[in-house]
């Protein structure tokens, strides 16, 4: 990617009538919006379907899409569904997501639509065609994915350690998953995962046109209750039982005194070691194919990642365990020459992991809200700080992770404040303007800022507070909102990018 700018936006946060964002006409509004602007990039956080919690970032599938991202109203152009059977999803929040209430409309929803289309496949070959061709193309995960998602639907939800031994995982099914739904409810789940590529893939070609890339996020780690773990179990550390041994979280650090319990299994990297980390070059593949750029969650990891005893009720008395860093990249770039990847090198980076970055190539993230500090020892040599950022790196105002830029500033104390005041020459009314300049005018080659920062919303819009389980990836923007926007500082937001040549 050349010098360039961008925002980031999780697509649950778009506007739409069915109480959550989705690929139809407020996505293509929202890239039309980031091409009026003159951003060039759409940082999208993960697009996989999300499990307890809602988090992008736990997830029951490292390759699957989220369903809830589903355009409706294609579907009612499609003829799977009456515009009047949307009705219940019409009643859920347009403000916010609701995933309680969304879980218990959407699906039996999705089940009409799913028999119109399994009614239409019968007589058309040319859909029989389409549907078979993305299942072939597919089938490294699909099937696995659809059984898994078929038996948490048998088994009410609960994940597989709670299901009966001859499901617990794929091998247990014996042959019976191999190219193949197990059932009905499988291939449900298959019609949802050909609805949401084929409208990806019809965005993504809508962002081309726009001149806008799409940035994915890759997170290292996968959720226990996931597809990945019950159709490989071998590739993760886990006992007899299917528990695992450890499990992944961070030290204490800026966003919690105890640390970050993830809860994550940890990778058995001698068995990815042993088939020439087939699974992680899939997943690789599998991501280059969607996104122009990916970026990976939790770069640290592939040095060294935080071990936590399953037992502990937080993430304390982990301790660093290797992984394969140097020859896992090794074997990425023999793979893919031309790797377009963004390394989240945030935490606690060692000298180790700044040397593997380092030998990768890929450019690092730097995060503005952590560049000031009170202790005056400490506020000239912060990374962060725009006079000592690097061109191959990637610059935030703040991320997904981070509050809004308005609640965060509030939230400084008086030296703080004044180091940031003093270091930017204003005056902090219009912080979140304020950062956003200091990161497009930095010499970073690519500049990021949540859209909550333009329009300077406070800690209510915030995406995601680390360490907490629920309440997090529920804002929603609204329409008049990204219009005031463009309407007000499009014309502003170019000029700027133009004169740092963005």
């Amino acid at each position: 990617m050349d010098r360039s700018a961008g925002l980031i936006l999780h697509p649950s946060a778009l506007p739409s009538p069915y109480g959550i964002g989705n690929f139809g006409s407020s996505a293509r509004q929202w890239i039309d919006a980031l091409s009026a602007c003159g951003f060039k990039l759409w940082q999208m956080c993960p697009t996989g379907p999300t499990g307890y919690g809602d988090s992008p970032y736990q997830c029951f599938s490292a390759f699957a899409g989220n369903p809830y991202f589903i355009d409706w109203d294609a579907v009612v152009e499609a003829g799977y569904l009456e515009a009047a059977q949307l009705e219940p999803l019409t009643r859920l929040p347009n403000d916010a997501v609701d995933y309680g209430a969304l879980f218990e409309r959407f699906w039996p929803i999705m089940e009409k639509a799913f028999q119109n289309f399994k009614s239409r496949l019968q007589h058309s070959d040319s859909l029989r065609k389409k549907v078979e061709s993305f299942y072939a193309a597919e089938e490294g995960w699909l099937y696995d994915y659809c059984n898994f998602r078929a038996l948490k639907e048998r088994y009410k939800q609960k994940a597989p350690a709670e299901w009966q031994s001859e499901n617990r995982n794929k091998a247990a099914l014996g042959n019976n998953t191999e190219k193949q739904f197990i059932s009905e409810s499988a291939e449900k789940h298959a019609f949802t995962q050909y609805l949401f590529f084929k409208q990806f893939n019809q965005l993504k070609s809508y962002a081309k046109d726009k001149g806008i890339q799409l940035i994915g996020d890759i997170p290292i780690f996968v959720a226990l209750d996931s597809a990945d773990v019950w159709a490989n179990p071998e590739l993760f550390d886990l006992d007899s039982l299917g528990k695992p041994n450890k499990v992944a979280g961070v030290p204490p650090d800026y966003f919690s005194e105890e640390g970050q319990l993830w809860g994550n299994p940890l990778f058995a990297w001698n068995a990815h070691k042993k088939e020439q980390f087939r699974w992680w070059i899939q997943r690789i593949q599998h991501n280059l194919k969607l996104y122009d750029c990916v970026r990976i969650d939790h770069f640290r990891g592939f040095e060294s990642c935080w071990a936590v005893p399953l037992e502990d009720s937080n993430a304390i008395n982990g301790q660093w365990e290797p992984a394969p860093g140097k020859s896992f990249f090794q074997g990425l770039k023999t793979q893919f020459p031309e790797l377009s990847i963004i390394a989240e090198d945030l935490g606690v980076i060692t000298p180790p992991v700044k040397a593997l970055l380092e030998e990768t190539g890929f450019p690092g993230m730097a995060v503005l809200q952590f560049a000031f500090s009170s202790e005056p020892k400490a506020q000239a040599d912060n990374p962060y700080l725009p006079h000592n950022l690097k061109q191959n790196q990637v610059v935030y105002s703040g991320t997904h992770d981070n509050n809004t830029s308005i609640a965060w500033f509030a939230s400084l104390d008086s030296n703080t404040k004044k180091h940031v005041q003093d270091y930017l020459k204003v005056s902090g009314e219009t912080i979140s303007w304020d950062l956003f300049r200091a990161a497009i005018a930095s010499v970073a080659d690519y500049a990021i800022v949540p859209l909550q920062d333009l329009l300077s919303l406070g800690g209510e819009a915030r995406f995601n507070n680390p360490g907490t389980a629920q309440g997090n990836w529920s804002w929603r923007y609204q329409s008049e909102q990204l219009a005031q926007l463009v309407s007000e500082s499009a014309d502003y937001i170019r000029k700027q990018l133009a004169l740092y040549n963005r």
